[in-house]
């Protein structure tokens, strides 16, 4: 099975909501998934996890902010849009920002292709949203960064 080393960023506003993207596959292999995650992907040749939290952060949302260090780490076997089955290392970073609009202009053509919105969500809506949001220990990560 393909190795497949990522950064995530948690992104907090000036009002502590976290930006997520709405991911909806209508072709192929994941057709009819829908979820909400956290800006990342996956690491470049010759990348530290934290460079390609970097990266992904200005790519995904034209934000430019200092990516804080890693403060998470998640391991994790999923399928991938071609079919194929990874595994996943996943480390966060957590980023602040005053922005509450991104940027979607340096996305590439598959992150347009799933990434179909964004919303900065609140505590209380992901307390109790039916929506499926990833990671499963979102909340965990999410009071590391009250300590910060």
């Amino acid at each position: 099975m393909k190795q497949r080393p990522s950064a995530r960023i948690l992104v907090l506003n000036s009002e502590n909501r976290l930006l997520l993207f709405q991911f909806v596959f209508e072709n192929g292999a994941l057709a009819g998934n829908k979820y909400w995650a956290t800006p990342g992907g996956g690491i470049e040749n010759g990348e530290t996890f934290k460079e390609a939290a970097q990266r992904e952060l200005l790519e995904e949302t034209g934000i430019c902010a200092d990516v804080g260090n890693e403060i998470g780490q998640r391991t994790a076997v999923f399928q991938v849009p071609s079919g194929a089955y990874v595994n996943a290392d996943e480390r966060y970073f957590f980023v602040r920002t005053q922005c509450d609009s991104i940027n979607e202009e340096s996305q590439t053509p598959l992150e347009r292709e799933y990434m179909k919105q964004y919303h900065w969500w609140s505590l209380d809506e992901m307390h109790s949203t039916s929506e499926t949001i990833y990671p499963e220990q979102l909340f965990e990560l999410l009071e590391k960064v009250k300590s910060l």
